[in-house]
């Protein structure tokens, strides 16, 4: 069964159309990649699923709840989280608290509490670290998780914003460009990570460039130009989609 459902999604901008009536699913534990070329929708349809815009028509639901027309407030507390292009983290604050900071959806405590310094607030704050230690371990931090965020590199960044993200507890996870600005070696870290947070249960879809790291970690890829859906389907077949081939790169698609 799809956790995430999307029909018939519209959105434009004055007379510019960004996704034109598109419609595709994601499973729980299932990793689907959106591809297509710059200026193709990919990004409008994550601010879509996540609140930050409101679409024109179409339906979006997360386990059947309807999600369109929510504040993003709301779609966090549903089970969704996301990265984006460039790592959004407080620069100022430890890469510790960056990562506390996504606990806030589940935390039991009031302000009375924090004011008080009850049991309950300093169970709920030894919770939080311990959960925000064990997601930087889990997308392999090396860096200083006591220094500032911003001192951090930008391949470290970038696991930490996914700590961030993990660390609210999502059932949807949506990665924009997970793979932008990595080496070699850090693109094939990502890709393991990626896998295991699938394995966790929960339902990936990622925005990526990077050919390899799409045909090697999706279970399904959807192709978007100007915000139509063109094609979709596994990788292998996806690489030979000649409308694939001709709108996106032009020629054939190496993994």
């Amino acid at each position: 069964m799809s956790l995430l459902s999307v029909e018939n999604l519209r959105l434009s901008f004055g007379g510019l159309t960004a996704v034109d009536g598109l419609t595709f699913s994601a499973g729980e534990a299932e990793i689907v990649s959106v591809i297509g070329p710059n200026g193709a929708g990919k990004t409008s349809v994550f601010n879509c699923v996540t609140g930050f815009y409101r679409p024109d028509s179409g339906r979006i639901t997360l386990d059947g709840r309807r999600l369109t027309g929510l504040r993003p407030s709301a779609v966090a507390a549903l089970g969704v989280a996301r990265t984006f292009q460039n790592p959004r983290l407080f620069g100022e604050l430890s890469v510790l608290d960056n990562v506390r900071a996504g606990s806030h959806l589940w935390l039991r405590q009031s302000v009375l509490d924090a004011l008080l310094h009850t049991p309950r607030y300093r169970r709920s704050e030894r919770e939080c670290t311990e959960q925000a230690n064990h997601w930087l371990d889990f997308v392999g931090l090396r860096g200083d998780r006591y220094g500032a965020a911003r001192a951090l590199p930008y391949g470290e960044r970038r696991r930490t914003e996914i700590a961030r993200a993990l660390a609210r507890r999502p059932r949807l996870l949506l990665l924009d460009e997970p793979a932008a600005g990595l080496n070699h070696g850090e693109k094939a870290e990502m890709l393991g990570l990626i896998r295991r947070i699938g394995e966790l249960g929960v339902a990936v879809v990622l925005i990526e460039h990077d050919m390899g790291l799409v045909m090697e970690v999706s279970e399904r890829v959807i192709v978007l130009n100007f915000g139509r859906k063109i094609a979709e389907g596994s990788p292998r077949d996806v690489r030979r989609n000649p409308a694939v081939i001709e709108a996106y790169l032009g020629g054939e698609i190496h993994a």
